[in-house]
């Protein structure tokens, strides 16, 4: 059923975005010209770039998403994010000094000075359709989360959260954007650590914090690293070093929404700084938000826990023929939570016998998962019942993943069962791993806590969104509009212009998440969408760095072609996501190589 939040739960929520949005417009008001309203009037100080940054990342995905992925998959996500450190050196090296030395409002402005306009305008033109989707997945991504446990209109949460991004941004624009981010970041800071000090707390008093992680430990969930070289494994040590690094120098060194950030800075060297607090503080970040969703599966071995965490869909299955099927499921759970519960303390106490009990607590949160993964089948043919044959397919996998524990170790029967999982989990009613979180907060955390974490999961959505508008707005502006026009308009003119691409990038962003759809999981969303262009966006970069030889001709047509082979790359599943990175970055490198070599010199 709907949530209804106590009053004190709507204080702190509407007080704090109020405080956020009323700051923002107030501290920005009267900037009237293109260096103070495109660059903040390169005033930023290290430490304001480096929460910029952060929060420009750290959308309400990150929240959400990232959560529900730790409490199923474990900590293995943070892998991800290893290339992190290595691009920020690589960006304040080499970026950073050319971009200043320039004294570029874009990143792609330096394009047209290396290359020419068209290859220019192809990047800008790859950035914006990139960023406008994932600038509507993130008003999405909350929106539709909110809508299912508090029964609020999705469309009105969309409009809500994308109207209040669309005051301060477009009143301030770069500014607004920057000093609102340091609000934003402390909210959610704030949030996720009180967060994290409540789940423990929430745990039986005979439980400490170290007997947790162990008791996570058993079920592999505090596995970090993982240096298998294996392709199908989307998250190991080497995806995250190689492709990780890939995605993130492109995000970071040529997507605007981060490059105006640090555009922003008062000197290259605060600039620089500020990448690097960034680089220093965002892995620690991410282990940390990810260890809060760990902490809750820990919850959920000394509390009951739903089968599925959209009461929504629950509901819609008891009503179904299904019904009496999903309620033998719920029955068995209830039956494995006594077993786990007595696992778990068992384990705490360490009472010789604690190999034993590692591994039979892990064979039962392998049947749970199994459970969970019959769940999803039985919600899928209650809303499709075209669903039959597949699901009676994947349901005899499942149950034959339930027998003979001795036949492979937790991972790889874990493995198993992720496969199957996202056959099963690619639409809004089966998917509830982006809802783990906020149901968790809702039935569980106190009054007051639960109006905060809403305002950081709004103030995270809000931080992203306003970062996407605004650059999409200034590569319209600057890159698109300003560079096309016959005759200077003035800086007046291009700041108005400026303030009207704000208003109507907000309402396309409002409009894409109103028909945005869930995937498999959010997180993995936007990166797979990053991934599909961030990798031939790099290579042209570094072939303007780096190529000296290469020319305009042979770039833009390369570019085009590489990002065809990608696209087909991506919808045939030739390799995970993150490859597509280096992919992308190795074929547009070798595809301008070539065309410069046997193209007429006329046409290079």
């Amino acid at each position: 059923m709907p949530q209804t939040l106590d009053w004190i739960d709507w204080t702190v929520l509407i007080a704090t975005l109020a405080t956020i949005v009323g700051y923002g417009t107030w501290k920005t008001r009267g900037r009237k010209n293109a260096q103070d309203y495109i660059k903040g009037g390169n005033t930023t100080q290290w430490w304001t770039i480096g929460l910029s940054v952060m929060a420009t990342q750290a959308s309400a995905i990150t929240f959400l998403s990232t959560t529900g992925q730790a409490f199923s998959d474990g900590m293995g996500f943070v892998q991800f994010y290893f290339g992190l450190p290595i691009a920020m050196v690589i960006i304040c090296l080499v970026f950073i000094p050319l971009y200043h030395r320039l004294k570029v409002y874009t990143a792609y402005e330096f394009l047209e000075n290396r290359f020419d306009l068209k290859t220019r305008s192809l990047t800008a033109i790859l950035f914006l359709i990139q960023r406008g989707l994932a600038a509507g997945i993130t008003i999405f991504a909350p929106a539709i989360i909110l809508s299912v446990v508090l029964g609020w209109n999705i469309v009105t949460l969309n409009i809500i959260i994308g109207v209040l991004v669309i005051i301060y941004t477009v009143s301030g624009g770069t500014k607004a954007v920057t000093v609102t981010q340091k609000q934003q970041m402390f909210v959610i800071f704030a949030g996720m650590v009180a967060a994290l000090v409540i789940i423990i707390n929430l745990i039986p008093d005979e439980v400490t914090f170290l007997d947790a992680i162990d008791i996570a430990g058993a079920s592999g969930k505090m596995q970090v690293l993982d240096f298998s070289f294996d392709l199908e494994n989307r998250y190991t040590v080497w995806t995250g070093l190689i492709g990780g690094t890939f995605l993130m120098l492109s995000y970071f060194g040529t997507d605007q929404s981060q490059v105006q950030r640090y555009l922003s800075g008062k000197s290259m060297k605060e600039m620089q700084m500020g990448l690097m607090f960034n680089g220093m503080l965002k892995v620690p970040m991410q282990f940390f938000i990810l260890l809060v969703g760990v902490m809750v599966f820990v919850f959920y071995q000394f509390n009951p826990s739903p089968l599925n965490f959209i009461d929504k869909s629950t509901e819609t299955v008891l009503a179904s023929e299904y019904g009496d099927d999903y309620r033998t499921l719920q029955d068995q759970q209830a039956e494995l939570f006594e077993k786990k519960n007595k696992l778990s303390l068992q384990l705490a106490q360490s009472n010789g016998n604690e190999a034993n009990s590692r591994k039979q607590l892990a064979d039962l949160n392998i049947l749970e998962k199994s459970y969970r993964l019959r769940s999803k089948f039985l919600i899928k043919k209650a809303v499709d019942p075209e669903y039959g044959v597949a699901y009676d397919r994947l349901q005899e996998e499942v149950k034959n993943l339930e027998v003979n524990t001795e036949s492979s170790t937790y991972k790889e029967k874990s493995a198993a069962l992720d496969a199957l999982y996202n056959d099963a989990a690619k639409d809004t009613q089966t998917n509830d791993r982006d809802y783990m979180f906020i149901r968790f907060i809702l039935n569980h955390l106190p009054t007051g806590l639960i109006g905060l974490l809403l305002a950081v999961i709004l103030s995270a959505a809000m931080s992203s969104t306003a970062s996407e508008i605004n650059a999409l707005a200034t590569i319209t502006s600057i890159d698109l509009y300003g560079r096309n026009l016959k005759e200077d308009k003035g800086e007046e003119h291009m700041v108005t212009m400026t303030k009207w691409f704000t208003l109507g990038w907000g309402i396309i962003a409002i409009i894409i998440a109103c028909f945005a759809d869930l995937a498999e999981n959010l997180i993995q969303l936007v990166n797979i969408i990053g991934s599909i262009f961030y990798g031939n966006v790099l290579g042209i970069f570094l072939l303007a760095f780096f190529f000296k030889y290469i020319k305009g001709n042979a770039v833009f047509v390369g570019a085009l072609i590489t990002q065809a082979i990608v696209v087909i790359g991506w919808w045939l599943e030739w390799m995970p996501y993150l490859w597509l990175n280096l992919f992308g970055c190795i074929l547009v490198i070798g595809i301008a190589n070539i065309l410069q070599a046997i193209l007429p010199k006329k046409l290079v």
